[in-house]
């Protein structure tokens, strides 16, 4: 049979699917879904150790779905909140609303779908799930407005990121155990510590625009010496962990590791020299986040 010249089905099928395709790109650029890797593998790691005894695909499932929900919802608002801010930042003037690729009603359909979608996915898991997640959604969303008052928003990030474990617990237990606070306390202060070395970055920026960040009220020299206390206070926590659980040598392998991945990010910035800022901040943590919760979980089940 042959082909109707005329006919244009196929190439304006193929347009919408390719426009479809670069519309799912930019909505993946607009929440960084790459960075999931700083928080998703600490919940798992939670999630590993509450369900030693019995962990289903279905409880591993759901708290995936609801971690991409949940960070979907808060890079979402946060990007909604700050975009008058990153129009005025050279730095953060191409991100996805500032530069029109997409606009103020498509981010908030982006967010508020996140959103049900992380509570959906939170009411699969258990009754105390469902009945926290209008709090992590406080917290989480809260966040995005933390630099408009106080220095300490690296913190709020932090706890931002930190609730991740101890929601992967309750979502297991049912309840909240100590490991999951001990994680959860770490996470806060490795957050917090790598969020001040990508703030240097916007120091000039944040003090004459009036944003609140350690190194816009201390200097750069003294909030990477505030970070490099963080991280050590980290590590410390993970020590703690190392007990309070009762891991064994491939733990301790994996705490070997995140001391030497921190100690190079803390050798890749320098006041006078945050070239390598961004580095430090994705590839070290990122690094850091997958190796040490992978080697913990494996340590739960050798």
């Amino acid at each position: 049979m042959a082909v109707d010249p005329s006919d244009k089905t196929e190439p304006a099928k193929s347009g919408v699917i390719h426009a479809a395709l670069l519309k799912a790109a930019e909505f993946a650029e607009f929440v960084k879904i790459q960075h999931s890797v700083f928080a998703l593998p600490f919940a798992l790691l939670s999630a590993a150790v509450a369900g030693k005894n019995g962990l289903s695909a279905s409880q591993i499932l759901w708290i995936v779905a609801a971690m991409v929900g949940a960070r979907s919802s808060a890079m979402g608002f946060n990007r909604i909140a700050d975009r008058h801010l990153d129009a005025l930042n050279p730095r953060t003037a191409g991100r996805s609303l500032p530069s029109g690729r997409l606009s103020l009603l498509e981010a908030w359909v982006f967010v508020t779908a996140s959103t049900a979608f992380f509570v959906f996915s939170a009411a699969k898991l258990n009754r105390l799930a469902l009945m926290l997640s209008p709090a992590a959604l406080v917290v989480i969303w809260g966040y995005s407005f933390t630099k408009r008052f106080t220095a300490l928003s690296h913190l709020f990030l932090g706890l931002a990121l930190g609730i991740a474990p101890a929601g992967a617990w309750i979502a297991i237990r049912g309840s909240l155990g100590l490991p999951a606070v001990i994680l959860s306390a770490a996470v806060i202060f490795w957050v917090a510590g790598f969020d001040i070395i990508y703030a240097c970055q916007d120091y000039s920026f944040d003090k004459r625009h009036g944003l609140h960040s350690i190194p816009a009220r201390l200097g750069i020299a003294t909030a990477l010496k505030i970070s490099e206390a963080m991280h050590i206070v980290t590590l410390l926590l993970f020590v703690w962990l190392k007990y309070v659980v009762g891991f064994g040598w491939i733990y301790t392998a994996a705490l070997l590791a995140a001391g030497v991945l921190l100690f190079v990010q803390h050798r890749m910035v320098r006041p006078d020299d945050l070239s390598r800022a961004d580095a430090a901040f994705f590839t070290a943590n990122g690094f850091l986040s997958l190796a040490f919760s992978g080697m913990a979980i494996l340590d739960v089940y050798v």
